[in-house]
């Protein structure tokens, strides 16, 4: 069979799949290893072997595998999972909201703000939107009700907020668009630091302005806080701090590579929770727990994608389909936009790591056949899927805050909510593609 044929019938095959809710991980590695069978044993005029196609196929299967698995970088990801479970089970995410709370109580949407920027604080320590969304779900959601929040903000902003995981350092998608393109995580990692603030100022200025439209949305908190609490909240903002110093400013300043401060910030995380004797041992072993369960889906589906991503090299579509858009002269800002159209679509039906490893074999070649920087694509790409956690009507965020938040709260009150947040999203969005030194300045200044 021809490979541009081949590839074509599997990619339609491997969608029909996605759409019939087939997990992205049986989809793609169901699929890659039909293809590689018909590539190997099905050749351009010459009779079927697919039996005889076996070998070549379990070799390459057996090579993508350990050269996955054996890839230094991949050891960040159970690391960050396990810092952010840890965190969560010994207070320290806690003491973060709660801080922050106390200290923007007197300003218009304080609680939302202080939801917003909670979320941007785990972030900076766990690296995942859902696991933020998750804990601050739990936490901020039935806070901001308890003081007659609409439900609408309270778990629009939460959901929102949760998305900055994606961006703001250390993120796993960065992670994973690294290893897969053979970029710098380091420099990755700094290229999202910016957006990632840029888009924190846009939700604290939705929240900001909501509260101004609609007062009774947002209530006052009556609460009196004496000088002995606010002392008291912002000493627990100190374990929070020790972490974001060792994550980020060990990574910026050069003093560790991205999983040496991973590894180092997880030691520092259980170390402080057991000193303040908030972390018990029967929590750990909940916290590790929930960290294999979570590295054990990512690694198999990005394992699958692996093989889904040789399968395609090997049809060679790709390079054909760079040389068809050549053809056609279409320029790279049509490209750009063609593609964040794409990703936009596919964020409504599919799971941010689904769509990472799906997509990359076929747009970055393309990018790069067009000489675009893959650092800042990165950013672009990452932002699109932020966007995706929160849009109908497979927002995975939105699902996770009706999970744990109350009955009240219903799906389409999380999605009314979180619409507002989508147009400062737009809004970044049009910023990071028009001004892409918004995403370079601070990789470049650092080396």
């Amino acid at each position: 069979m021809d490979p541009v044929t081949l590839a074509s019938v599997i990619l339609v095959a491997a969608l029909l799949l996605l759409v019939l809710r087939v997990p992205i991980g049986y989809c793609l590695g169901l699929s890659a290893c039909v293809g590689l069978i018909l590539f190997f044993g099905w050749r351009p005029g010459s009779a079927p072997d697919l039996v005889g196609a076996l070998r070549p196929t379990l070799s390459l299967i057996s090579a993508d595998t350990y050269s996955f698995v054996h890839n230094y970088p991949l050891s960040m990801i159970p690391l960050f999972i396990a810092l952010g479970h840890i965190a969560y089970q010994g207070g320290i995410t806690t003491d973060l909201y709660y801080a922050l709370r106390v200290l923007l109580r007197r300003l218009p949407g304080g609680l939302a703000m202080a939801s917003v920027t909670g979320c941007a604080g785990f972030s900076a320590i766990t690296g995942s939107s859902v696991a933020c969304a998750a804990a601050m779900g739990r936490i901020a959601v039935p806070e901001m009700l308890k003081f007659g929040y609409d439900p609408r903000l309270a778990s629009g902003a939460v959901a929102a907020g949760g998305t900055l995981g994606s961006l703001i350092p250390p993120s796993l998608l960065f992670v994973i668009y690294a290893i897969f393109t053979e970029q710098s995580v380091k420099m990755l990692f700094l290229a999202g630091a910016l957006p990632g603030l840029l888009s924190l100022a846009g939700y604290l200025i939705t929240v900001f302005v909501w509260s101004r439209l609609y007062p009774t949305h947002t209530p006052r908190l009556q609460m009196d806080v004496t000088a002995e609490e606010r002392r008291a909240a912002i000493a627990g903002l100190w374990p929070t701090l020790v972490l974001l110093v060792v994550v980020v400013g060990g990574i910026y300043l050069g003093i560790f590579t991205p999983t040496e401060a991973a590894a180092v910030s997880a030691v520092v995380a259980t170390l402080i929770g057991f000193a303040r004797g908030r972390l018990t041992f029967k929590a750990l072993i909940a916290a590790g727990e929930e960290t294999v369960r979570q590295t054990t889906m990512i690694f198999f589906i990005s394992l699958a994608a692996k093989l889904f991503t040789s399968f395609i090299s090997l049809t060679r579509i790709t390079p054909i389909a760079l040389e068809w858009l050549q053809a056609q002269q279409a320029s790279v800002t049509v490209v750009i936009l063609g593609f964040v159209v794409f990703y936009l679509l596919l964020g409504m039906f599919l799971d941010s790591i689904g769509i990472l490893v799906l997509t990359l074999p076929f747009t970055v070649p393309v990018m790069m056949g067009y000489g675009v920087d893959l650092i800042w694509f990165g950013v672009i790409v990452i932002k699109l899927l932020e966007i995706g956690l929160i849009t109908p009507p497979i927002g995975l965020n939105i699902f996770v805050i009706k999970a744990v938040t109350p009955g009240q709260v219903t799906l389409g009150r999380i999605f009314k909510g979180a619409s507002a947040f989508l147009v400062l999203d737009i809004v970044v969005l049009a910023l990071l593609l028009l001004f892409p030194a918004i995403s370079l300045w601070l990789p470049h200044s650092a080396f």
